[in-house]
């Protein structure tokens, strides 16, 4: 056995090292036999081999080589017979290719096949026999059948030998195509008196170790006066013909002349070849030596025939000529195009030139017909080149981007380059995998929500929504409330934001008498690795609600004295009694005032301004009236539903002071009012006493308490908890100490009896005395949460108190 392994200098192929190998093996090896150790031959890892799929490509498909990934080597899968394989070209050799992958890499091994001694010389006929006229004249030639050996070489047929050689002696001719014409040549006359039957033994023999050999019997008959025989008018003959000629096609007429006369001088023609398939593709007529076409004929498999025609008379004498046939060829293949590797997907940040699919592309067609170029649409970001003879790689040609295509559908052709051309194409697709290239991106640069005050904690606001290009987890977005403070406040004490589906949440009631607006930053984040992120401001407008009821701030209503305006009775018509004063907390159309006169004790008498709330005479003043008038004013906004206040003006018609106080001094409820008030202080002081007592035995227990407590903490060695005194729990959860706002009112000593109105909350505000007004000190409850303003009556009327309000929120 031998063995001979060549290796070519590497060169970079595809992006990765590729090589070539060569072995030469015998023919007939056993299944299993080993060819060559390609990992070691090659310079590979056998972990590469594995983790690489290295696979065998064969461009004829047949599978004799195998290759053994787990131990690198290549070993003989089918039993190999070179001259199945071959036939008689020289040299025999397997191309193979070994594909890897990730790295894509391309090897080319070549194995050939070494022929032995398995097939003996053969003769198509076990005899042959001839008929000789004794007249044959000495060195009449008779050709004879030529044997066939199917090895090659020194293992090829070598020599003839025929026996006995009384009247015979053997002549070899060296053929054009290398092949030898075997001639039997008359060397003594015959006698058919003497001998009229020979048998003659005709040995082929190779030169193989141990030499073999094949016989055929050639009998003649000595026949009687036939003295000629036939004649070929020329030697050879040279025909050309297309390899899609139809059958039945007409391709020569071989002629050959006998001198002789009758039965003797009759031609008949026969096409000698034996052990090849000329006799399957041609035939001659016996009488007339044209040459037809019965089979169809392929360039691709034979490009010459070599016909052997003899020509034979009735006396046995014979002549030979040869018909040389060229098979010219047409472009009847078309390109034949495999897929050797393949990659099925790419990321989109992919470097131009990454190879992802390596094709084979082969034409059995020659020449022109047989040159291929491969082409993919010229639109695509991808392009095909030629790494090697018949070989093509499809790389990416420019930058990829999964959000533009996330697939490629690409249609491979191949065209020959005869006339007319055949192609054949493949489609093949390209997955483009998604990287995390894309930020999330907002629906609009900002947004703008409006809310209704005295609204519901968790009301949903907006939602807001952005989008990511991308795919995937790289697409799935979550929203993130950035961190920022309002009013020193943190946003996240106002609102929140749900993280899978945008929506802005309020966390509080919003007040907007308190806070209009405010705007914040949500932050859309995705799911790649690394995130990628982008912001948007979002900016809330509170909207007022009617919520506050107007204030009177003039005429004060006090609790401890009556106070009347006095209006002379020579007053003219629209004489300017007073002015009531009222605001409202609220804003736009709930801020707007009207003046109204609800009761009077002469309407006839008075009117109020409906904007302005000015109380006027309407008429002129006479004796007639009243020194006593009770005027009932209501103050209403413009809200929906809409709030009012009252407040009772009295008024004097009169011309001196002591007439208005001796009218105003015994008014019966004056009486009943002093009554009420002292039966309600009695009772204050009773509950603020108990209370008092109370409050003083609780925080001498709790004192008693804690003082036990720290002394069995002591004791036990316990962890001190820190106790928090209940002032600062965050009562509205928004993590901010209480607040303290201040009120100053200054009212009138008589308008205890006043219908101001004031919103309730959940805090109490504390009324102190101011040092500067004298009065009591009242507890009232807060007339707006969130309010921080002070309110002055500058009203000089001798009859006023003032107090300040300290609220703690």
């Amino acid at each position: 056995m031998i063995w001979q392994v060549l290796l070519f200098v590497p060169f970079f192929l595809l992006g990765g090292v590729a090589g070539q190998a060569t072995y030469s093996i015998p023919e007939e090896m056993s299944k299993g036999s080993i060819v060559g150790n390609i990992a070691q031959d090659l310079g590979l890892d056998v972990k590469r081999l594995q983790s690489g799929k290295a696979r065998i490509y064969t461009e004829d498909k047949t599978e004799y080589i195998e290759l053994n990934t787990d131990r690198g080597l290549l070993l003989v899968k089918e039993r190999i017979d070179r001259e199945a394989l071959c036939g008689q070209s020289t040299p025999c050799a397997l191309h193979l290719q070994i594909t890897l992958e990730d790295p894509i890499e391309f090897y080319s091994v070549h194995v050939e096949i070494n022929d032995i001694n398995d097939n003996m010389p053969t003769f198509k006929k076990e005899e042959m026999k001839f008929r000789i006229s004794e007249s044959a004249v000495i060195g009449a030639k008779f050709v004879l059948e030529r044997a066939m050996d199917l090895d090659v070489g020194v293992n090829g047929l070598q020599s003839y030998s025929l026996k006995p050689t009384d009247n015979f002696i053997l002549k070899l001719h060296n053929q054009q195509d290398g092949s030898k014409k075997v001639e039997m040549v008359l060397q003594k006359y015959l006698d058919r008196e003497t001998q009229d039957h020979i048998v003659l033994t005709l040995t082929a023999s190779d030169g193989g170790e141990p030499q073999l050999s094949g016989t055929m019997r050639v009998e003649i008959s000595v026949l009687d006066v036939n003295d000629n025989a036939p004649l070929f008018t020329q030697e050879t003959y040279t025909v050309t013909v297309m390899e899609t000629t139809p059958i039945g096609t007409i391709l020569s007429t071989v002629s050959a002349v006998d001198a002789d006369e009758g039965s003797n001088g009759k031609v008949v023609y026969s096409i000698t070849n034996t052990l090849d398939d000329v006799p399957s593709l041609f035939k001659i007529e016996e009488e007339t030596g044209i040459v037809s076409l019965i089979g169809k004929l392929d360039y691709e498999r034979t490009q010459r025939y070599n016909i052997h025609v003899q020509a034979s008379d009735d006396g046995g004498l014979t002549d030979s000529c040869k018909i040389i046939i060229e098979v010219t060829d047409t472009n009847d293949n078309q390109p034949s195009i495999n897929i050797m590797s393949k990659s099925k997907s790419v990321t989109e940040n992919s470097r131009p030139g990454t190879v992802f699919t390596i094709i084979n592309v082969q034409d059995a067609d020659s020449g022109d017909n047989g040159k291929v170029e491969c082409s993919i649409d010229e639109n695509l970001p991808l392009l095909i080149k030629s790494t090697s003879n018949k070989f093509y790689s499809l790389v990416t040609d420019s930058d990829l981007d999964r959000e533009i295509s996330s697939e490629y559908n690409i249609t491979v052709t191949c065209s020959d380059k005869g006339v007319p051309s055949l192609s054949s194409s493949v489609t093949l697709t390209l997955q483009i995998s998604d990287v995390n290239d894309n930020p999330p991106v907002f629906e609009r640069r900002s947004y703008e929500a409006y809310i209704a005050e005295n609204n519901a904690p968790g009301l949903s606001i907006i939602t807001l929504k952005a989008k990511d290009a991308d795919w995937n987890q790289n697409a799935r977005v979550s929203y993130i409330l950035v961190e920022s403070s309002i009013n020193g406040v943190p946003v996240s004490s106002y609102v929140s934001v749900a993280t899978d589906s945008g929506v802005i949440h309020a966390v509080r009631s919003f007040d907007y008498e308190q806070i209009k607006d405010f705007q914040f930053c949500v932050k859309a984040q995705d799911g790649g690795s690394p995130p990628l992120s982008s912001n948007v401001t979002v900016k809330i407008l509170i909207q007022d609600q009617n919520d506050n009821p107007p204030q009177i701030l003039y005429p004060v209503q006090t609790g401890g004295s009556l106070v009347a305006e006095m209006v002379p009775r020579s007053a003219d018509v629209g004489y300017l009694v007073t002015k009531v004063v009222a605001v409202d907390v609220d804003s736009g159309q709930n801020a707007w005032l009207s003046y109204k006169l609800q009761k009077a004790t002469d309407r006839s008498l008075f009117e109020v301004g409906l904007q302005n709330g000015e109380m006027r005479t309407i008429r002129q003043v006479t004796d007639k009236d009243a020194v006593k008038q009770r005027l009932t004013v209501i103050v209403e906004d413009n809200g929906q539903p809409s709030r009012s206040a009252t407040v009772i003006v009295n008024v004097a018609v009169a011309d001196s002071f002591p007439e208005v106080l001796s009218e105003f001094t015994d008014l019966p409820h004056n009486k009943e009012y002093n009554e009420n008030l002292t039966f309600y202080l009695v009772l204050a002081l009773a509950v603020v006493s108990f209370l008092f007592i109370t409050c003083l035995v609780v925080i001498i227990s709790v004192k008693i308490y804690r003082w036990r407590q720290s002394r069995i903490l002591y004791h036990s060695n316990l962890p001190v908890i820190p106790y928090y005194p209940p002032r600062y729990s965050d009562t509205l959860r928004t993590g901010t100490l209480p607040h303290v706002y201040n009120y100053e009112v200054c009212r009138t000593t008589d308008s205890r009896k006043s219908d101001n109105k004031f919103g309730r909350d959940g805090m109490q505000n504390v009324l102190i005395p101011d040092p500067s007004c004298t009065g009591t000190m009242q507890r009232i409850q807060n007339p707006s949460p969130g309010i921080s303003y002070t309110a002055h009556s500058r009203n000089p009327h001798p009859y006023s108190h003032c107090f300040r309000y300290l609220r703690c929120k």
